[in-house]
């Protein structure tokens, strides 16, 4: 292996990542959508019916999370100890927003300080949408690495593009979250969320020319070009057109399924860009994924290990999971143990 041509176990890990990444983008991120909205009212009935429509999921979904962080170290350890090196803030914060969120999920129910918790409930959603996208933001721009060590200072991420694409996260996981209540929820949840997805899809587009044109911007001062003279790779933004279309056209229709799918289909297409963008760097723009891979004998070891066994099963745990909770929202979803809705519906 050299330290351009990884090895078919390297790019193995890396599909795997970057697999992983994409599924905890899209499924945790319509229960963090979810959350975001749900601070957007203080209809008590509403709210209910919107952690209902996440309770089976929520939980499962953040397993992905947890995938990416065990893969990435197992496999590229020296990766997760520079992203650990320029990220740690922003770790940090996922992480405190993640777990308040879910102890909020949890303790709301109680029906003690139930205001207290509803809030930390959408705070520690924005948080952990907010920290993902500045952190992508911070890798278009590119982490300093010398010595295979983070050269750069602990608040580099805190920048203009940065803090656009925390923005745009936020906006894209509230929009990936409306139209997941679109489709899951009956009138009137369905109906308050269909009317704020033409907002949030217009939001994210605006947000969205921005930070490409910044991106541009930060891509050129790095390696002199957006894909690396891959003029094939603008297919993906063109599907991220179309599928923003399809949103606006689901929405407009009344379609429940369109402006989920077409969000889905926007999300994929942003991380493929981003893909194209960043090949063959592990590091944007300083480690290759080859220099960066672990020896072949440990690649091989977590290959029979975690490849064959743990990967499958977690796989097919998501799949059974919403496969039995498929359709529409049903009573069953909704925890016993959840206080009764005391805000009249204005």
């Amino acid at each position: 292996m050299s330290a351009t041509d990884p090895s078919a176990l390297a790019l193995f890990w890396v599909a795997v990542i970057g697999v992983a990444i994409l599924a905890y983008v899209v499924l945790d991120g319509f229960d963090l959508g979810v959350g975001i909205l749900f601070g957007a009212t203080k209809d008590a009935a509403l709210r209910d019916e919107m952690i209902a429509s996440i309770s089976p999921f929520w939980d499962g979904n953040e397993t992905w999370l947890i995938v990416v962080g065990a893969t990435l170290f197992a496999a590229f350890p020296a990766v997760y100890a520079v992203f650990l090196g320029a990220f740690y803030i922003p770790v940090l914060l996922l992480l405190l927003g993640l777990i308040f969120r879910g102890v909020a999920f949890e303790f709301r129910a109680r029906g003690a300080a139930q205001g207290f918790w509803d809030r930390s409930f959408a705070v520690g959603s924005l948080v952990a949408a907010f920290v993902q996208g500045a952190a992508v933001g911070a890798m278009i721009r590119g982490i300093p690495v010398a010595n295979g060590q983070f050269s750069g200072g602990s608040f580099d991420w805190v920048a203009g593009l940065p803090f656009l694409c925390g923005i745009g996260l936020v906006l894209a996981y509230a929009l990936l979250g409306a139209g997941w209540l679109v489709l899951k929820s009956e009138d009137p949840l369905r109906s308050w969320a269909r009317s704020r997805i033409p907002v949030l899809a217009g939001a994210v587009v605006a947000v969205l020319c921005v930070a490409v044109v910044m991106a541009f911007i930060d891509r050129a001062r790095m390696t002199g070009s957006l894909f690396l003279d891959r003029s094939w790779g603008f297919v993906f933004p063109l599907i991220g057109i179309i599928a923003i279309v399809g949103i606006f056209s689901g929405a407009r229709q009344l379609r429940d399924s369109w402006p989920f799918a077409m969000t889905v289909a926007l999300f994929v297409a942003a991380f493929l860009s981003l893909a194209v963008m960043f090949w063959p760097y592990m590091i944007p723009y300083s480690v290759t994924v080859a220099a960066a891979a672990a020896p072949e004998a440990s690649l091989s070891f977590l290959f029979w290990g975690a490849g064959l066994f743990v990967l499958p099963v977690i796989s097919a745990y998501t799949a059974v999971v919403y496969w039995m909770f498929r359709g529409k929202q049903r009573k069953g979803y909704t925890p016993t143990s959840a206080p009764r809705s005391t805000v009249k519906r204005s």
